[in-house]
């Protein structure tokens, strides 16, 4: 059993930032906490899901949707069991809830882009970007 966290969610103009943080606790089954890789999902007023941006095991992979790549970047400090996703540059088309993932079955060295991957979500946090 593992739980996600969101927060830092909020309003932001066009152009500004935001520091969103996904946080951790409890263990999965035959796995600790850092040896998952996660990813940051949004869905927007009328939209699908779609995926942002996802981070491997050690943070040293990661995957970016064509909408966002260039201004947001995801990180993660295992140690603080923490996933971050710094968006920068905002704009409007931004506004959505934005949830983080854990894939419980992951692999070292991969990264995941399906959201059928990833078994255990967040309730999320809205970000609205207004000019």
């Amino acid at each position: 059993q593992v739980q996600l966290v969101e927060s830092g969610g909020g309003y932001v103009q066009t152009g500004g930032s935001l520091r969103l943080t996904c946080t951790a606790s409890g263990r999965t089954s035959g796995r600790t906490l850092m040896t998952e890789a996660m990813g940051w999902f949004r869905q927007g007023p009328g939209k699908e899901r779609e995926l942002v941006a996802a981070i491997s095991v050690r943070g040293a992979l990661t995957s970016y949707s064509d909408s966002v790549r260039g201004r947001f970047t995801i990180s993660r400090d295992n140690a603080e069991n923490s996933l971050y996703l710094q968006m920068n540059s905002c704009v409007p088309e931004d506004t959505a809830v934005y949830y983080c993932a854990a894939n419980s079955r992951s692999e070292s060295g991969a990264i995941y882009s399906w959201e059928n991957f990833y078994d255990t979500w967040g309730l999320g946090t809205q970000v609205t970007v207004s000019s």
